[in-house]
């Protein structure tokens, strides 16, 4: 039986579902402050300070983030280009999703005591690598979803629907999963399936939830998506891919709105990656949240940017893109300004009262502005991407546009270790993400709204 259009659409968007637990349980509000947490412990069995333990282990974190990006980096316009040039964008996803559900659910491995802490860094971010190459092949479909227009709504649609699989997971972890330091989920009971909280294993279940959550929920990708027959053409060799790729690579430079953009969303996605990966450990380090508060963060998060994301594609829809970016990424900066002048005893140098509740009620807005404007800034940069592609090699042009999204990938997070070193304060050290987004912001001044495909695909045909 025939797959409609809108099935085939919808299959495309249960990627972003099937995902979304990966960075809002794994990356953000679940894994990624527990990590921060078993590793301060770890640190200060070293007899290092409370500080310096909490900047060591904001630190490995970052580091491992700047590793996974820069391979992401170097790969991606490869496998673009190969993808582009065989036609097959469907085997390489079911290759790195295999390689995602393996990471996930070893994930398990990181007990309370951090005997295992390095190498469950090393896996979760091979888990990070996969899904963001499984990520590009899956952007590279959406040209052939829709029009120009009809793209912009598509990409927020998705990006929203992912954001909503956040919440569901996260809910789930968080109400019959995640333990507290009282050892009982946000219900008040101990974890299900007999989960033992004192060897944290509610919360170290997260990663073999995401690997299942995964797995069922591609059914309906790999079901309704599928390459266009045409499309398909013997495996070429690399000599041929290399060729293309090069004539792509000059095609960039000639071309003065996809040079700006794809520098300028380079700059301002990794601030955002620096946001997502960082958020979590912000409140488990500075403000001494535990696992459920950061969770329940995590919800408004996740919440906001469903809606968001889905405003920002009716905007993208009927503004463009380019409007929608400069948006997010002002609210963005201000989201930062707050990060870096607010602690558990003081607001911008003003002291607080002993137990006072308003870093965190300041924190909780400023998690839902992050999910908010970071889902917007995302799909509408999806959605800009598609207007500067050359419509016969998609796949290379979102692997150009991930080799752009994480060539400087270890940048935001070496930046925020260097100034977190440097300055001893774990807040200081995301000074440096707000200096990015406003160079982010400078670039897309040229930018054109309409994009240039096609003044690309002249360029790449000559």
């Amino acid at each position: 039986m025939a797959v409609t259009h809108k099935k085939r659409i919808w299959g495309w968007m249960a990627f972003d579902w099937a995902t979304q637990p990966f960075y809002t349980l794994g990356l953000t509000f679940i894994f990624g402050p527990y990590f921060a947490a078993v590793a301060a412990q770890y640190y200060l069995g070293t007899g290092l300070t409370e500080a310096a333990a909490d900047a060591q282990a904001q630190s490995i974190w970052g580091i491992g983030q700047s590793i996974a990006g820069l391979l992401i980096a170097l790969t991606a316009p490869v496998l673009g280009a190969f993808a582009d040039t065989s036609g097959r964008k469907i085997p390489w996803i079911i290759f790195f999703s295999v390689i995602y559900v393996i990471a996930a659910a070893m994930l398990w491995g990181l007990t309370p005591d951090g005997s295992t802490l390095f190498l469950m860094l090393f896996i979760f971010y091979i888990g990070f690598f996969a899904s963001e190459s499984a990520l590009n092949f899956v952007n590279a479909i959406l040209p052939s979803l829709g029009s120009t227009e009809e793209v912009g709504r598509i990409s927020g649609s998705g990006a929203a629907f992912g954001y909503w699989g956040g919440v569901v997971s996260l809910f789930i972890m968080l109400l019959l999963l995640a333990e507290n330091d009282a050892g009982v989920t946000l219900l008040g009971n101990a974890p299900l399936f007999g989960l033992d909280p004192d060897l944290r294993e509610g919360t170290r279940s997260v990663g073999p939830f995401i690997a299942i959550w995964f797995a069922i929920s591609m059914i309906p990708f790999f079901a309704w998506v599928r390459d266009a027959p045409s499309d398909k053409n013997p495996t070429p060799s690399m000599g041929t891919v290399l060729i293309n790729l090069w004539a792509t690579l000059q095609s960039v430079f000639k071309r003065k709105s996809l040079f700006n953009f794809l520098v300028g969303s380079m700059v301002y996605r990794d601030a955002l990656n620096a946001l997502y990966a960082f958020g979590g450990v912000y409140a488990a380090l500075v403000l001494d949240w535990q696992t459920t508060q950061i969770g329940v963060f995590g919800i408004i998060a996740a919440i906001t940017a469903a809606i968001a994301t889905w405003i920002g594609g009716l905007c993208d829809a009927k503004y463009g893109p380019k409007p929608v970016i400069i948006t997010a990424i002002l609210i963005l900066i201000t989201v930062c300004i707050f990060i870096v002048g607010m602690s558990r005893q003081q607001l911008f140098g003003f002291p607080l009262e002993a137990g006072s509740n308003l870093p965190d009620i300041i924190f909780y807005i400023c998690g839902a502005a992050i999910g908010g404007a970071g889902g917007a800034l995302y799909a509408a940069s999806r959605s800009m991407m598609v207007r500067h592609t050359h419509p016969e090699r998609p796949t290379e042009a979102f692997g150009l546009f991930a080799l752009t999204g994480k060539a400087t990938a270890f940048l935001a997070p070496l930046l925020i270790t260097l100034f977190t070193v440097m300055t001893g304060n774990t807040q200081l050290g995301f000074l440096p993400v707000i200096f990015l987004f406003l160079i982010g912001l400078v670039m897309l001044r040229w930018v054109n709204k309409d994009g240039d495909a096609a003044q690309w695909s002249a360029s790449v045909s000559q």
